[in-house]
């Protein structure tokens, strides 16, 4: 499998595509405006302790409160770690604490929607190999590092690096056969960090922060580049010096396979990203097989439904449903990565009564979201077809930073029919004329409504007249929605 990593940086916008054997994977973009705040670690004051919720928010100086919850200063909660590794909070909130209090805070999660920036009082500092954590008394291995003798040795090589009372280590899956050089490196990097950042707390006012993340191009160096990763090419000069710098220091695997991209088609545009991008802000997304999936993204939750479409099959309805299930569940798993949705999933599978199916279905969706760098995890298949997933949300889906709410629709996707907005101006003209003493009505109205009016209503424009005794005139508003009108008393 080849993989490569694209690189597009404008002064505005930042924007990394994760592309494997040619087809876009990921999709990431960070703004200038509005930079992710994971990893970014502050001097924040506790404004408001909430003991029934177990949970405290903190001010930091951000356009809201995050929100800091008590399993997040007590227990061990990583991604790396087993759930026998995790442990319950044994203290409340109200003895940990105080209104006014200044504590030092680290975001896990950027703010989403309504929602604050999740916080966590257990720093985290990764490097390519490895996660620092300071004051834990832990070295982990990555799940996902499955060899055994290969687990062994690279917990052996950490643990002979520390010292006492120095802290912990989680060993990342881009360890897999590093040398102890590289991964000592990356310990001593780590304590360097920390030394300076736990001198910056002893200094640090409330609001300030103490510690900032790398930019989307570094991070993703650090992050994303794996053994499968043949080369990333990147659009922007200093952008790309500055990577070559980092990739010497911390990924030399990577030396001489980081380009600078000078041709004359734009990167994305090379790699057809840009229309890729597009389809993934649609609702529908259309199978090879001729059957579609429909995304709908909600603030509870994110649904799937699977349709056969036109694709009628070659033998049978049960082999027409396999196939397009079989196909979407591979569909599913990219589109999942290249949105970057999260949070709980609902995928409506076409109903399938062949049990072996069903499981071969599931095992192709595991299958495809095993390169998913964001943890999942998977349920069966239910009686109804549904398959109920959840996927880590750390920052906005694609879609919620890329677009707005509609402010015609208001985010509901659907607007009134002509016909709907039509019989609303004559219940309104009803009520205003048992209200008022007026010698005619002027309706303001989009250009779709008023043609309404003056073609297929017209007869009842007429009848209304009748009944009302008065005139009714009618003008277009370019400026209005096809919802939007006005009575007005003339």
């Amino acid at each position: 499998m080849s993989e490569e990593i694209l690189i597009n940086v404008s002064p505005r916008e930042t924007r990394v595509a994760i592309v494997e054997n040619g087809v876009l994977q990921e999709m990431l973009v960070e703004r200038a405006s509005k930079r992710g705040l994971v990893g970014n670690i502050y001097m924040g004051t506790v404004v408001r302790v909430l003991p029934g919720m177990q949970a405290a928010f903190v001010e930091m100086g951000l356009e809201r409160a995050a929100f800091l919850h008590a399993s997040d200063m007590l227990s061990v909660s990583d991604e790396y770690l087993q759930p026998t590794e995790i442990t319950e909070p044994q203290e409340s909130i109200s003895d940990l604490l105080r209104d006014g209090q200044n504590i030092a805070v680290q975001v896990i999660k950027d703010p989403i929607g309504t929602k604050g920036a999740r916080l966590t009082t257990r720093i985290s500092l990764p490097s390519r190999y490895l996660v620092f954590m300071p004051g834990i008394s832990h070295v982990g291995v990555s799940q996902r590092i499955e060899e055994e003798e290969e687990r062994e040795r690279l917990k052996k090589i950490v643990e002979e690096g520390l010292s006492p009372n120095q802290g912990g280590y989680i060993i990342r899956t881009a360890a897999e056969g590093t040398t102890a050089a590289e991964i000592k490196d990356n310990q001593e990097y780590l304590i360097k960090l920390w030394g300076s950042i736990s001198r910056k707390m002893q200094k640090a006012k409330s609001g300030d922060i103490i510690h900032e993340d790398l930019p989307l191009f570094l991070r993703s160096l650090r992050d994303y580049v794996s053994i499968q990763t043949e080369r990333v090419r990147i659009d922007d000069k200093e952008a790309y010096e500055r990577s070559l710098t980092f990739i010497k220091e911390f990924v030399p695997t990577m030396t001489g396979k980081v380009e600078f991209y000078t041709g004359e088609r734009p990167l994305f545009d090379l790699y057809g990203i840009e229309d890729e991008i597009q389809r993934a802000l649609h609702r529908k997304v259309q199978l090879k097989s001729g059957g579609h999936l429909i995304f709908d993204q909600t603030e509870a939750m994110t649904t799937i439904d699977v349709n056969t479409g036109a694709f009628v099959g070659h033998r049978n309805l049960e082999e027409t449903i396999f196939k397009t299930n079989l196909e979407a569940a591979v569909t599913i798993a990219r589109q999942l990565r290249v949105r970057n949705l999260g949070g709980i999933i609902i995928i409506d599978f076409i109903d399938m009564t062949n049990e072996e199916h069903k499981r071969q279905v599931l095992r192709a969706l595991e299958k495809a979201l095993a390169r998913d760098h964001t943890k999942n995890s998977i349920s069966e298949v239910s009686s109804l077809g549904l398959v109920e997933m959840t996927r880590k949300r750390t920052r906005e889906s694609l879609e919620h930073v890329l677009c707005e709410t509609c402010s015609v629709c208001a985010g509901r996707g659907t607007i009134k029919t002509t016909e709907t907005v039509c019989n609303e101006i004559f219940r309104e003209v009803l009520r205003a004329a048992r209200a008022y003493d007026t010698k005619s009505y002027l309706v303001l109205a989009s250009q779709e409504v008023v043609d309404r009016m003056l073609d297929e209503e017209s007869a009842s424009v007429g009848q209304l007249e009748v009944q009302i005794g008065k005139q009714i005139k009618f003008q277009v508003e370019s400026l209005y929605t096809q919802e939007q009108f006005d009575v007005v008393l003339m």
